[in-house]
């Protein structure tokens, strides 16, 4: 497609987001049932376009590749039959969710002879804006049907086939259970300006769900006219407190940065108190060297040999590849401050056993998620028992932390009376 102007985006959205809206008028009156089995179909699409997919996706690795995309970023794009499984599986863990949708979240009688329910209502058309992860195509339109929404996606120019490849694989399972099949929806174009009307798309999308850096995600923020889900950097700390146990801190931190260092839960800075040095030395850094992982150490942590001094800027960075921040702090507060000062409201975890350190850890910092002796690669809807994510919220506005489908309802009040008046 050649390059769009302005009007030609504008009329590309306005097209999709009408048969959006016209397919959410099927979706808000579709059974628990239909819902599940549509989600059940579109595991069983994907799994059956596996090839294609697959064939999909080495187009995107080769584009990727002469770019100079960092393998971070590769990692992110790649798929491989276990990924894909995985993406089939996410589809069946959310069919087997609970329907958020006409869930009475309460109800009550007042003395005038009235009957009220709160229910819970689907938000409408949501738009899903994404960069590299292809499975980022299936998780969000299972989660946008679970709850009953219309979704037009917007994946990242990387993935273009990927995501085109598991999209057409979707669709054959909503139509399969007699949903619509712009029920789930992509913008069929690389180009930027499609972005930008999306923004603008007041009437016809009800909220942006940004899926990406930093950069995206500030441009959806600046720019949107439209309520926002925002998804910012994943800046996660670990926090190795004076009481920690010395064998789940080594497990818990090593997992933190390496499992999956191009994830939003990924650890980009360990702080550790300076009691837990003083008794354990510098075993966790060492770990952390040992695994392969570039540490950039502050203060006399950098006199341990391996370790690259740390730059001001290094704190609060979200490196998304096996490089770490770490730094010695004194005590609960100054970990607190630390990350008050350069976290994103992402995630963090502290290992301790103390339990008022902890207790206190918790009602201090106000991230989406906070953690206890576990790792920060948890941060994740399908750990968390979601079935799947669309992000981690981190702002405070409706939806917070990992957003599933119950977070993709608003409510409604059903009020009946019984030819109730009022005076």
């Amino acid at each position: 497609m050649k390059d769009l102007t302005q009007t030609d985006a504008d009329a590309l959205i306005a097209t999709l987001g009408r048969r959006a809206r016209e397919a959410t008028r099927v979706l808000a009156e579709a059974t628990a049932e239909r819902k599940h089995a549509a989600l059940v179909g579109a595991a069983e699409a994907i799994l059956a376009a596996g090839d294609e997919i697959l064939d999909a996706n080495s187009e995107d690795m080769r584009h990727a590749e002469e770019k100079g995309l960092t393998p971070a970023m590769l990692d992110r794009l790649k798929l491989d039959v276990s990924r894909i499984r995985a993406m089939a599986d996410g589809l069946r863990a959310v069919a087997e969710q609970p329907d958020p949708v006409g869930k009475v979240l309460a109800e009550w009688d007042r003395p005038n002879g009235l009957h009220i329910q709160r229910v819970a209502t689907p938000l409408g058309v949501i738009g899903v804006i994404y960069e590299s992860r292809p499975n980022v195509t299936a998780d969000a339109a299972a989660l946008a049907l679970k709850s009953g929404n219309a979704v037009i996606l917007r994946g990242g120019s990387e993935s273009l086939h990927s995501s085109a490849a598991i999209h057409k694989a979707l669709v054959r399972g909503l139509v399969s259970a007699g949903l619509p099949a712009d029920s789930v929806q992509m913008v069929p174009t690389r180009d930027r300006e499609a972005v930008a009307a999306m923004l603008r798309a007041q009437g016809l999308i009800d909220v942006i769900i940004p899926r990406g850096g930093k950069g995206l995600v500030g441009l959806v923020q600046k720019e949107a006219r439209v309520p926002v889900f925002a998804h910012l950097e994943g800046i996660c700390h670990v926090y190795a407190d004076g009481d920690a146990d010395l064998a789940k801190a080594r497990r818990v931190v090593l997992n933190a940065k390496t499992r999956r260092t191009g994830i939003c839960g990924a650890a980009e800075c360990l702080l550790i108190d300076r009691g837990f040095y003083d008794r354990h030395g510098a075993v966790l850094v060492q770990d952390l060297l040992d695994a392969g992982v570039e540490v950039r150490a502050d203060g006399a942590l950098a006199a341990i040999a391996g370790t690259v001094a740390a730059e001001p800027s290094d704190f609060g960075q979200e490196f998304l590849d096996k490089i770490i921040a770490v730094k010695l702090v004194d005590g609960i507060d100054a970990a607190m401050d630390h990350i008050r000062r350069y976290g994103s409201g992402h995630t963090e975890s502290i290992l301790t056993e103390n339990d008022a350190t902890a207790q206190r850890f918790f009602s201090g910092l106000d991230s989406a998620i906070l953690m206890r002796n576990a790792s920060t690669q948890f941060a994740d809807g399908g750990e968390f028992g979601m079935g799947a994510e669309i992000g981690i919220a981190t702002g405070k506005m409706h939806a917070r932390g990992p957003v599933g489908a119950e977070q993709l309802t608003s409510f409604k009040y059903l009020v009946t009376g019984d030819g109730t008046i009022r005076d």
